[in-house]
């Protein structure tokens, strides 16, 4: 990053043994949720993953592709498979030339890296074993991408999820209200709890796999001979990664029932994953939000976290896209797809899933549509080609950009105040808590990307502006003004903020709120608040601190709130680097000690000695807690600065001073 080599520790290298084959009408989606499961549970956090056996060998290449690209869900710092004679194929179908071709399968050959490892050949860390003959289609949800639900489970596990509590990750709703329906004002249509309302194959991940996509495409051809259809409150779309995927589809004539379905083309790349999915009709969501209703989505995504998707659905599931076309023809999640029809045809006979199901036949039949190297070289030998809009934009010229007024893009602080020479570290005394957070806080908790409305701080920082409701956009869209992203910071609606009083039932205030001094207001605002007084801040969490993307203004964000300091239990690896990246310092418990445990709640200052220019890597530091009675308590945390690299750029506040300071000198 900004020209610097990339520094990590020697990682643990965790082998992951595939044994046998998919089963028949099983997909590399229900696989990657199943691995996706397992190795959240096994910690590989900071792992590299390879995966190896007579099961991997079995796989496609894209396929594998699929398990490796949903690395950042089960925590490892890569999931990677060996190259062999199907990647080198795999090269081919999709337009390298055969000069390349053979000069890459020649250089693994020479480095004895070509072919995959069986059993014994490798001494790994340790060892995982996952059969592939048990995997069985899935989904995963409703919040987290490794909580995987077996297909026929769905029904008990939405009503399950529906009446725990919120304390235990459920949704806090009577069971007696499961079935309760209400209308929404538009059109005579009625919504109720489960219902599907947003259905997106989408994402890097699937929609770069061939077999599941032209399995989607297959079912939707069967549903449309049928006579089924999509009821059209349900928002549908397609957006691959790809212009290849629209072309292998129209050939094997399986666009047009897609789109018959309403799973039109929507565009190319992050969509619905992302929360680019657009907002639903003021109609629904006047009616979700009223009514508090637990409506779903289903998409062929990679994450799922609360409120990514849009703010008004709770629950999120992560499917294959042919289980996502399935769910949108039921129109609901809480339904058993194996035993309970998704409709019923033009003469009023029931219509089951397995009656549409496309085979494995039918889908290798269609699969050489999928890797036409001619397709490939047409689409990517000029990026520029047919994209008249993009081509359009004027660029501007000169070596500085001039920075003009714009709501979307501004000239960040980062460099505000800066010198030559850094400042000083100096300690954390007299620092407060900004928010005491649970276990699995994720970066769209800290930095969501979707949309966000006229009574947040953004929106009402927007409307300051002159900007209509209208034309906010998303965090994501506007990533590039800081003036709006430090304000969608911790301003997630479904953050949970522990120094917030519960209710009777146990239950927290949702969104991006805290206390200070007693008193409930924005984080924003207590940020300012505590800035005016010159007062340093704290984050304390639980477990899996940063889940999820890579997203850079999770650290930004924070660090320009004025944090010094996250206190977590344990780190996601990537946001952990990029909270040291911007100068914010992380620290972790040791042993079972928590702030739960610790009895912090919020009203305490808090002292942290140690930390200046000689901190070292790995170092244990101090942390005086001070409670407003007077009594002090001293506990030690362990520094997750892990490589020397790291604790220079900290010095510096920050990778981004670093790397100026270097230029400039």
């Amino acid at each position: 990053m900004l020209g610097q080599p990339v520094y990590i520790l020697t990682p643990d290298v965790v082998g992951v043994e595939l044994t046998g084959s998919l089963p028949e009408g099983v997909t590399a989606t229900d696989l990657v949720l199943a691995v996706t499961e397992m190795l959240r549970r096994q910690k590989v956090v900071g792992s590299f993953v390879e995966f190896f056996g007579e099961g991997t060998a079995s796989l496609s290449v894209t396929d594998r592709a699929t398990i490796a690209n949903m690395a950042p869900e089960y925590g490892a710092t890569m999931g990677y498979f060996p190259v062999d004679a199907k990647t080198v194929e795999y090269m081919r179908s999709t337009g390298r030339s055969e000069e390349e071709c053979e000069w890459f399968e020649a250089w693994f050959r020479s480095q004895k890296l070509f072919g995959i490892p069986s059993a014994g050949d490798i001494d790994y860390t340790r060892v995982l074993r996952l059969a592939l003959g048990d995997i069985v289609p899935s989904l995963a949800g409703p919040k987290r991408p490794q909580d995987r639900i077996a297909l026929p489970d769905m029904r008990t596990s939405f009503a399950r999820q529906f009446a725990q509590s919120t304390a235990d990750g459920g949704f806090g709703r009577s069971a007696g209200e499961l079935s309760k329906r209400v209308g929404s004002g538009r059109d005579g249509i009625d919504l109720g709890h489960g219902d599907v309302l947003i259905a997106a194959i989408t994402s890097c991940t699937n929609t770069s796999n061939p077999a599941v996509m032209l399995a989607a495409g297959l079912l939707a051809k069967k549903a449309v001979a049928r006579g089924l259809a999509v009821a059209p409150h349900i928002k549908t779309s397609l957006a691959p990664g790809s212009r290849v995927v629209t072309d292998y589809l129209s050939a094997a004539g399986l666009l047009e029932p897609l789109q018959q379905l309403g799973f039109a083309l929507a565009g190319y790349g992050c969509t619905t994953c992302i929360g680019n999915a657009g907002d639903l009709a003021d109609a629904f969501n006047d009616a979700i939000t009223a009514e508090h209703l637990v409506v779903a989505a289903v998409l062929s995504g990679n994450r799922n976290f609360e409120a990514r998707i849009h703010p008004n659905i709770r629950a999120n599931y992560l499917a294959s896209p042919p289980l996502v076309v399935a769910f949108a023809l039921a129109g609901r999640c809480n339904i058993d797809l194996t035993t309970e029809p998704l409709g019923t045809d033009r003469d009023g006979v029931p219509v089951f899933l397995r009656e549409l199901w496309p085979s494995s036949d039918e889908i290798a039949e269609l699969l050489p549509l999928a890797t036409r190297p001619s397709d490939y070289q047409a689409r990517y030998r000029d990026l520029s080609r047919d994209q008249d809009l993009w081509n359009a934009i004027d660029g501007g010229d000169g070596d500085v950009y001039a920075w003009p007024e714009s709501t979307y893009i501004a000239e960040p602080p980062f460099f505000d105040r800066f010198s030559l020479e850094p400042p000083p570290v100096t300690p954390i005394e007299g620092g407060r808590a900004l928010l005491l957070l649970g276990d699995s806080v994720t970066t769209d908790h800290i930095s969501p990307a979707g949309a966000f409305g006229e009574q947040t701080p953004a929106g009402q920082w927007l409307r300051a502006q002159g900007v209509e409701r209208k034309a906010f956009n998303s965090y994501g869209s506007r990533r590039g003004h800081h003036d709006v992203m430090i304000r969608g910071t911790f301003a997630n609606v479904r953050v949970r903020n522990m120094m917030l009083p519960a209710d009777e039932s146990g239950a927290r205030p949702e969104g991006g709120f805290t206390l200070v001094d007693g008193r409930q207001t924005t984080v924003f605002d207590a940020a300012e608040h505590w800035r005016e007084q010159n007062v340093p801040l704290l984050v304390f969490a639980g477990e899996e601190y940063g889940t999820g993307s890579s997203r850079d203004w999770a650290a930004k964000g924070a660090a320009l709130l004025g944090v010094r300091a996250v206190v977590a239990r344990s780190f996601e690896r990537i946001h952990r680097s990029n909270l040291v990246g911007m100068g914010v310092l992380p620290l972790q418990f040791l042993g079972e000690e928590s702030w739960q445990s610790l009895e912090i709640d919020g009203s305490e200052t808090f002292h942290l000695a140690g930390v200046d220019g000689a901190l070292e890597p790995r170092a244990r530091l101090q942390l005086t807690v001070e409670r407003s009675n007077g009594q002090r308590r001293q506990i030690e945390l362990l520094v997750r600065i892990d490589t020397p690299i790291e604790a220079t750029y900290y010095r510096h506040g920050g990778i981004l001073p670093f790397v100026l300071r270097q230029l400039l000198t």
